[in-house]
């Protein structure tokens, strides 16, 4: 299915683009950065990236639309300690490759694609199947190979329901990579309430323990059971919360149990030109029994954002991991620009990087320095 769906979705773009071509369309998104941080090996990073993206859209909502998206990441690293070491890496993937159809009241996606969902914006226990860092500028996340469709009721109640495969690697709160002998599959059910509104989701996935050495190797495959809720609501202050209880169907030692918790507010106050705050508490916790909380994790997250004009931003961001006592921080300005935009980011944070869902295999933001980037829409 991961091999056929982008060939199907190749032939179909340049069929379309030759028969229906003035409804094609392109667009791009380039960027630019460097990060210097004596902290690591390499204090000093480069790198590129280029994003482009191909629209075609039959139709319309009210008859009923079909559109394919297709867009690749090609990026490339470099770091170096000067004079003396250099490291170079090089990529091209699929970034989207989805054919959809909708209507006002339906949509079926198939295909690479982009799933998220929940209230929480910093560190979400809902966050199943993307990777989205509130500290990137571009807010970039690999998608998920799947189908995923949504029905809208006419009362703003909404349910999704979805089926994945070909996602080998584990996802974001997963222990353990995902079995290929059958798809992954769940759904979300969004409700309206007064003032705002809850949601319940399900996800159910077969866990290949393999390589895990240091969990019992009783069975190589373990079913895992996902529960999630959530809930939003504006009542002058914006208040949500956001809860997650992942449970293995056979022991998997301390990781049998997943349990983690979000609450938080956000408000704007209005000061010059008005400044958001926003704050969240998280909680998790692993263990072998269900519901078991006696060694938690719990962190603190603060950010505020305040547009200096038109054309600039400040926003600050702030975590407080309370199991370390560490404190992480990070500053952006950015100036907009006609055709492109500049950000400066300035960060100091532990050099033992613990900030759950957020930590690379080379984390530039461990430590105190500076990154400096260029987005460009050509």
């Amino acid at each position: 299915m991961k091999r056929i769906i982008p060939i199907l979705l190749i032939v179909a773009a340049f069929f379309v683009n030759k028969v229906f071509a003035q409804d094609v369309s392109y667009k791009g998104q380039a960027s630019a950065w460097t990060n210097y941080n004596p902290a690591n090996e390499l204090d000093l990073w480069g790198g590129a990236r280029y994003i482009p993206q191909f629209n075609f859209e039959y139709g319309t909502v009210a008859k009923g639309l079909f559109d394919i998206e297709a867009s690749a990441n090609m990026n490339g690293t470099l770091g170096t300690f000067p004079f003396d070491t250099l490291y170079s890496h090089g990529k091209v993937k699929p970034y989207r490759l989805w054919a959809r159809y909708s209507n006002r009241q339906l949509e079926i996606r198939a295909g690479l694609q982009k799933i998220n969902f929940g209230s929480a914006s910093m560190i979400r226990p809902l966050m199943w199947f993307d990777k989205l860092d509130p500290r990137d500028p571009l807010q970039l996340t690999d998608g998920v190979w799947g189908i995923l469709g949504r029905y809208y009721f006419l009362n703003n109640a909404n349910v999704w329901l979805w089926a994945l495969y070909g996602n080998k690697e584990a996802k974001t709160w997963e222990i353990g990579n995902t079995s290929q002998q059958r798809p992954e599959f769940g759904w979300r059910l969004q409700l309206p309430v007064p003032k705002g509104e809850v949601a319940f989701s399900y996800h159910n996935r077969e866990v290949d323990k393999s390589g895990m050495g240091e969990i019992p190797a009783i069975v190589e495959i373990v079913n895992e059971n996902r529960f999630g809720l959530d809930g939003k609501w504006d009542l002058g202050v914006g208040l949500w919360f956001e809860a997650a209880w992942m449970q293995k169907s056979k022991s998997m030692g301390m990781f049998t149990n997943q349990v983690s918790a979000c609450v938080g507010t956000d408000y704007t106050f209005g000061v010059g030109n008005g400044i958001n705050i926003v704050f969240e508490q998280l909680l998790f916790a692993y263990d072998e029994k269900p519901f078991v909380l006696e060694k938690p994790y719990t962190f603190s997250t603060l950010s505020a954002n305040y547009p200096l004009g038109f054309s600039d931003n400040l926003s600050a961001m702030f975590y407080y991991d309370w199991n370390n006592n560490d404190i992480y921080n990070l500053v952006t300005w950015n100036h907009q620009f006609r055709r492109f935009t500049f950000y400066a980011m300035g960060y100091s944070n532990p050099k033992n990087y613990n900030i759950p869902l957020t930590a690379n295999e080379v984390n530039l933001f461990a430590g105190t320095g500076v990154q400096l980037m260029l987005v460009i829409y050509p």
